[in-house]
């Protein structure tokens, strides 16, 4: 009697260097991981006893006094997140034209001295920044900072408490240490950042569509807006992400530039701003234990939100592969 037919197991043997890769590759990502999750469990065993003490009203108080027990980031979250949101606003179409055209239009020659001159940016610490922020920067912005608030005195946020834009020699201060002021500031810093992702990600776009596009009849521009920027929506939306990340937990130079207020202040061109991270910097060398708890919590707080942005980034980026419209 005949056996049944049985399908025959095929097994794939592993070279040892394939196998030494993917034990790296995979020890890699489970460390990550586990310094992430340290990171985490760190700053909660530390923040546990400010958090227990404010419980929710942890996110809903704007003042910060933990040695009385009113404390809460309110209105530090808010600054933050203003102080980002103006950073993207200016460095997204920053490095959008950069990017596109330093891949697209710069001669081949300039292209590698742009390139140079980019990522050397991604480098100046952000103390440099700072100063230049502080002494240079904020004094040539009040102007631009009066215009905008006079001309769009009807949107809240842009309007300026206390300023009359009838009255030319109204004080200045109220324009200096602003949330725009700082926001500029961290754009600069960001903008290399997301045009080094966004150019790399444009200059991998099919060779073959490109020309195929030009040989239709199309212009450059065309050919950027229907090849170029769909296949890059990915790296768009990944370097914009990967700058607001940076942008949230930006210290130093927000440190240098804003007056620090505890009140949630919605007037981005008004004096006064704050930030997690700054607070953190401003009250670490004088608190007491508690004190040194509550600035673990804020801490912790920014973290989370750091993650929770990263994660939104990695479900968009998921849903717009670069190419997928191309």
């Amino acid at each position: 009697m005949t056996p049944p037919d049985v399908p025959r197991r095929l097994g794939t043997r592993r070279a040892p260097s394939d196998r030494v890769f993917r034990g790296a590759v995979r020890g890699g990502g489970v460390l990550v991981l586990a310094i992430m999750s340290c990171v985490g469990i760190f700053l909660l065993v530390r923040a546990w006893q400010a958090l227990r003490v404010a419980g929710l009203g942890f996110l809903t108080t704007q003042s910060w006094e933990p040695d009385s027990g009113s404390f809460g980031i309110a209105a530090v979250l808010v600054g933050t997140v203003l102080i980002a949101l103006v950073a993207v606003s200016v460095a997204l179409p920053l490095s959008l034209g950069t990017s596109l055209y330093i891949s697209e239009y710069a001669p081949v020659r300039l292209r590698r001295g742009l390139v140079t001159l980019v990522d050397l940016m991604a480098a100046v610490p952000s103390v440099v920044f700072g100063l230049w922020g502080v002494f240079y920067l904020q004094g040539h912005l009040t102007d631009v900072a009066r215009w905008i608030s006079t001309v769009f005195a009807w949107f809240p946020p842009l309007s300026v408490q206390g300023a009359d834009p009838a009255d030319p020699l109204s004080p200045v201060t109220l324009y200096t240490s602003s949330t725009f002021v700082a926001g500029l500031v961290v754009a600069f810093m960001i903008t290399p950042i997301m045009t080094s992702i966004m150019r790399e990600v444009f200059m991998q776009a099919p060779v073959g569509e490109r020309e195929g596009a030009l040989a239709l009849g199309s212009t450059r521009w065309g050919m950027v807006r229907s090849v170029v920027l769909p296949y890059g929506v990915g790296g768009i939306v990944g370097g914009t992400m990967l700058g607001l990340g940076r942008a949230l937990g930006e210290t130093i130079a927000i440190y240098m530039i804003i007056s620090p207020v505890f009140t949630v202040q919605w007037h981005v061109l008004q004096n006064g701003a704050n930030s997690v991270s700054s607070l953190i910097a401003l009250r670490y060398g004088e608190a007491s234990p508690f004190g040194m708890s509550a600035l673990m919590a804020a801490g912790l707080a920014l973290f989370l939100l750091t993650l929770a942005v990263n994660f939104g980034a990695s479900s968009i980026v998921a849903r717009s592969r670069s190419g997928a419209h191309s």
